[in-house]
C-alpha cells in the first residue's frame, strides 16, 4: 500500500515531515485524521530504532480515539506488514494519559479513584462549605481545571500564590486535601497534579519524557491552559511536537478551552513549521461559502482559504422565528414536507440544537406530529427522572389504582415507606 496515496500536496508534506514540529491547520472535512494517521506510521517506516511506546497521540474524545486507533492499525498492517507492538502506543485523552502515568509510577496515586463530573459535583455539595463560600467548590470545578478557574473566578494568579488572600487559599487547599484524604481525583486534579509532578519530581519527569518522542495533539483549538501547559513539558526533551487543529472550530470555551493557546504557537516555537489543509472534501460550495463568511469577521486567526470542488448544492435557507416554539413547529413541518415531496424516511434527517434545554419544545413539536426521534448524546426531556417523578404524580391523582406509578413515587421524597 502506498502511504501517499490519494493525498493533496500538502498533505504529503504534512506525512513527511517527521523530525521537526510541526502544526497543521486544518479546516472541517480536509481528511486531518488520514494525515495525522499516515504520519504515524510514516515516523515507525522511517526510524527502526523508534518503537510504538515512543508515540503518544492526544485525542480530545474517546470516541475518536478508537477512531484514530483502528487507522493506525489498518495503515500499520498494510505499509509495515505487521503491528507488533502498537498495543505500547497511547493514544486517547490527555486526562487518560496523565492517569495512566501518575498510577503506574507514583505509588501515592495507585489505589486513587475518579470521579467524574457528576459524581464531583455532589460531593462538593455534600460535604464541603469551603471556609463560608459555599459555592467556591462548585466554582473551581466548573471549568475543569482549577488554574482557569481560580483566575477567572476569583481574579488571583495560580502561580502568584503568595498574593492570594488567606480565604482563598484555605478553600482551594481545602478542596484539594479533601479529595485525597478519600483518595479521590476530579478531572482538574488529574491536571494539576501531572503538572506539579513533571515540574518538581524529576524522575518522573526523566521517565516520562525520555520515553515521548513524538508527541501529537489532536483538536489544539479546544485544550485548556493546564492541557497546553503539560504539552509544552512534555515536548521539552525530543520537541517533534504536532499540533493539529483549527482556530475557527473552537467552540468550547464553556469548559475551559482557551482558543490563544493554538494562535501563540508560533510565538513558543518560532522553528515550527505550518501546513494548511484547506480543501474540503465533504461540503458544497455554498456551505464554505457561508462559513468562510462568518469566519472572516473574527477579529484573531490564521489565515487560510478553504475551499471544495464539489457542486455549488443548494442555497443555505435562514428562518427567523419569533420565539422557541414558533422555531420548532417550523422544523416539525419542514420535515413533513420534506419528507412528503422527496420520500425517504424519518431516519435521514438531523435537527442540531446548542443546548439539552433546547430539546424539550422540539420534542413536543415532534410528538405532537407523530414523528418518531430518538436523542443522541443526552436524555429525551421526558427521560429524566424529576419528569418521569412528576409524571406518575399527575397519573396517581388521575388514577389512584395506577399501581406502576404509585410504587415509583411512593418512597420519594423518602417517607421511610
Amino acid at each position: 500500500m502506498d502511504l501517499f496515496e490519494n493525498l493533496s500536496d500538502n498533505q504529503i508534506e504534512a506525512v513527511k515531515t517527521i523530525d521537526e514540529d510541526l502544526e497543521i491547520i486544518a479546516c472541517a472535512g480536509a481528511g486531518k485524521t488520514g494525515v495525522v494517521t499516515r504520519r504515524i506510521i510514516n515516523i515507525l517506516k522511517s526510524n527502526p530504532d523508534i518503537l510504538p511506546e515512543n508515540i503518544v497521540a492526544f485525542t480530545f474524545t474517546e470516541k475518536a480515539a478508537e477512531e484514530l486507533k483502528s487507522r493506525v492499525y489498518k495503515y500499520g498492517e498494510a505499509v509495515l506488514g505487521n503491528t507488533k507492538g502498537f498495543a505500547n502506543m497511547y493514544i486517547g485523552t490527555i486526562h487518560g494519559f496523565c492517569l495512566k502515568m501518575l498510577q503506574e509510577y507514583i505509588v501515592q496515586f495507585q489505589k486513587f479513584t475518579v470521579l467524574d463530573e457528576i459524581k464531583t459535583k455532589l460531593y462538593i455539595e455534600k460535604n464541603y462549605n469551603f471556609c463560608g463560600m459555599p459555592d467556591l467548590g462548585l466554582k473551581i470545578y466548573t471549568e475543569t481545571n482549577l488554574f482557569l478557574s481560580v483566575m477567572s473566578t476569583l481574579n488571583e494568579n495560580w502561580f502568584e500564590r503568595d498574593k492570594w488572600d488567606e480565604k482563598t487559599r484555605a478553600a482551594v487547599d481545602k478542596y484539594k486535601d479533601s479529595f485525597y484524604r478519600k483518595n479521590y481525583f476530579d478531572y482538574s486534579l488529574i491536571m494539576q497534579e501531572m503538572l506539579n509532578q513533571l515540574e518538581n519530581n524529576k524522575d518522573f519527569a526523566d521517565i516520562i519524557l525520555s520515553k515521548i518522542k513524538y508527541l501529537t495533539v489532536d483538536e489544539y483549538q479546544d485544550t485548556n491552559f493546564a492541557q497546553h501547559l503539560i504539552v509544552s513539558q512534555l515536548c521539552k526533551k525530543h520537541r517533534n511536537l504536532c499540533v493539529v487543529g483549527d482556530d475557527a472550530q473552537s467552540i468550547y470555551s464553556f469548559r475551559g478551552a482557551n482558543i490563544r493557546n493554538i494562535l501563540s504557537l508560533p510565538k513558543q516555537y518560532p522553528d515550527m513549521k505550518m501546513f494548511k489543509l484547506e480543501q474540503n472534501y465533504r461540503s458544497t460550495k455554498n456551505i464554505l461559502n457561508a462559513a468562510n463568511s462568518l469566519i472572516a469577521k473574527n477579529k484573531e486567526q490564521i489565515q487560510k482559504n478553504i475551499f471544495s470542488d464539489n457542486p455549488t448544492g443548494g442555497k443555505i435557507p435562514v428562518i427567523e422565528a419569533f420565539s422557541d416554539y414558533e422555531e420548532s413547529y417550523i422544523v416539525a413541518n419542514k420535515l413533513i414536507e420534506i419528507k412528503m415531496l422527496q420520500g425517504g424516511s424519518y431516519e435521514d434527517f438531523a435537527i442540531l440544537y446548542r443546548t439539552n434545554a433546547q430539546s424539550r419544545v422540539l420534542e413536543e413539536s415532534l410528538r405532537k406530529r407523530n414523528i418518531p426521534y430518538r436523542i443522541y448524546g443526552g436524555l429525551s426531556f421526558y427521560q429524566h427522572k424529576e419528569i418521569k417523578d412528576a409524571l406518575c404524580y399527575f397519573r396517581v391523582a388521575v388514577n389512584p389504582d395506577d399501581d406502576e406509578a404509585l410504587r415509583r413515587i411512593i418512597n420519594f421524597p423518602a417517607r421511610g415507606i
